[in-house]
């Protein structure tokens, strides 16, 4: 039987599909088990961070931390990718973070100005630029808002930086170099923090050593 161009390339496809569609269950299998269930909070939900996929390193804890700062100040170790909520005593409660990649790096002194729950998600002009697929607009408590349930809002002078303290969809992201220079948090971890900072608080974002970081 002679086989037809068509149905070879029919029959090539259908191989290729046969061979990525495992490939993809397994990717949404192992992304699916950072989760455990949802969370509903102020009229919306969010899938639960399974924390026993979660290497304990990145759990929030309270710990040792000698700092000049003052208490309820906030601390971003980039390098080492934890945040300090300064307590007293030489004690801060430490929360697992991901941080700016290369070349979105910075590092300085900031001021929480603004805080919302469940934030809408407007990406900057430079990021759709590099993403043009982006959606223009994620409204606040969609499933695909890259915020998460809370978002604190940085500003120098009263001028805003453009970066956030905020959640994530993604956990298996914590502990690395993966944002465009926002600091992001468990949505468990976001909620707490988002809680113990007012208004006003200070914000101090350590330098990524070794990076080609700029201020601001």
């Amino acid at each position: 039987m002679e086989l037809s161009r068509r149905t070879f390339l029919g029959g090539a496809a259908a191989a290729a599909g046969t061979l990525v569609m495992p490939q993809i269950a397994r990717a949404n299998a192992a992304a699916n088990a950072y989760f455990s269930g949802y969370q509903e909070d102020t009229g919306f939900r969010y899938r639960r961070t399974n924390f026993k996929r979660i290497d304990p390193v990145w759990h929030r804890q309270m710990v040792k931390y000698f700092s000049p700062e003052p208490p309820g100040t906030v601390v971003v170790d980039t390098n080492n990718h934890f945040l300090y909520w300064v307590w007293e005593n030489n004690t801060a409660l430490r929360y697992g973070v991901g941080v700016g990649r290369e070349g979105f790096q910075w590092f300085g002194r900031a001021r929480i100005d603004r805080k919302a729950l469940w934030p809408r998600w407007v990406p900057p002009p430079e990021m759709l630029q590099r993403q043009p697929d982006l959606p223009r607009l994620v409204e606040g408590g969609a499933a695909n808002n890259p915020l998460g349930p809370r978002a604190m809002y940085l500003y120098r002078d009263g001028t805003d930086l453009g970066y956030r303290l905020h959640g994530t969809l993604e956990p298996w992201s914590i502990g690395h170099d993966v944002s465009s220079g926002c600091i992001r948090m468990f949505p468990e971890d976001i909620i707490d923090l988002y809680q113990r900072c007012p208004k006003g608080t200070a914000v101090l974002v350590l330098e990524h050593l070794g990076a080609d970081s700029s201020a601001g």
